[in-house]
């Protein structure tokens, strides 16, 4: 090669010298909002409007229900013919009834017995369908066949239906506890269903393996791991439930196989005030509009805690 020919000079590029260092870059950054999928329902509940309306709707109704004494000073059971279907009057905001009772005092106090059984069979639900869905979907085999089975065949029978059967056989013991195991003994496979369904998809998850690889007993990283992390759906369901069976609760006392007489029911009112409908209409409307409000707000209650659980519903908006 001759001397006149040019050299190729290779650039060299040097990075910009990092002032941090790798200890900056590694390190974590703790000023950070903490996050978790409770953490970020709350965030989004807190801007809803329908959240609001009916958890301060509900909050009001368990208030009513708990000290009806204070809302209500009147005693429901004190009736007298002399004010049979009269309309409000000072301290009688709603009139009387045809039996000469009134009328505001019995939709205040039959709050607190439609509460109470929505709430038994809530917690009678909740406690079959989490035992039984979490043992069919983490365990599997055998033991998910035959409690699926088992209930597949509670989801043939019409939970209502199936009430009225039993109620009939206790028409002489009947009250809120027996009520609410008529209804809520025939209701759990739907929760059973769907929290198996969210187990089978956690517990391939790497943390239910790691615990598992740590000698940690299947049962114990049910309850303590995999049961957590598969819940919340299990949480909307009976905030649904609820309504659902604080309905069922006044179909029976409207068809005479539910609460007795005695009791002060939202459906006891209506099924006496049905036969005069025509003539005077308000006693019937007044506990039905009770009735309606109230399942409308724990519906909207679970539709809105179901969509803030929901990473997909909530990245839609």
């Amino acid at each position: 090669m001759s001397d006149n020919t040019p050299t190729r000079r290779m650039a060299h590029y040097v990075a910009e010298a990092d002032e941090g260092g790798l200890g900056a870059v590694d390190a974590v950054r703790v000023s950070e909002r903490k996050s978790n999928l409770w953490l970020d329902a709350w965030r989004d509940l807190r801007g809803r409007w329908m959240f609001w309306t009916a958890g301060v709707f509900v909050v009001l109704l368990v208030i009513i229900a708990s000290f009806p004494d204070l809302f209500a000073p009147v005693d429901p059971f004190q009736c007298d013919l002399k004010f049979s279907n009269d309309g409000p009057s000072a301290g009688h905001p709603l009139g009387y009834t045809f039996q000469g009772c009134d009328v505001y005092s019995r939709v205040v106090h039959g709050a607190g017995t439609s509460l109470s059984v929505g709430i038994l069979v809530t917690i009678i639900i909740a406690a079959m369908g989490i035992v039984i869905g979490a043992f069919a979907g983490f365990f599997g085999g055998w033991i998910d066949s035959l409690l699926m089975r088992i209930g597949d065949m509670f989801f043939a029978i019409p939970y209502v239906l199936a009430a009225v059967v039993i109620m009939s056989m206790f028409l002489d013991n009947r009250n809120i506890l027996v009520v609410s195991l008529a209804i809520g003994f025939f209701g759990w496979p739907s929760v059973a269903r769907i929290l198996r369904a969210e187990i089978l998809r956690v517990r391939s998850a790497d943390f239910v393996m790691a615990s598992e690889a740590l000698g940690v007993s299947r049962v114990r990283t049910m309850f303590s791991h995999v049961m957590p992390n598969s819940i919340a759906p299990v949480i909307v369901l009976s905030t649904v439930g609820l309504a659902a069976a604080i309905t069922a609760e006044a179909t029976l006392s409207f068809l005479g196989v539910g609460l007795p007489p005695e009791f002060i029911s939202w459906g006891n009112d209506i099924a006496a005030a049905q036969t005069r409908l025509r003539t005077d209409p308000m006693p019937l409307i007044y506990p039905s509009i009770a009735l309606s409000l109230t399942v409308l707000s724990f519906i909207m209650l679970g539709e809105t805690v179901r969509d803030a659980l929901d990473p997909k519903a909530r990245a839609l908006r």
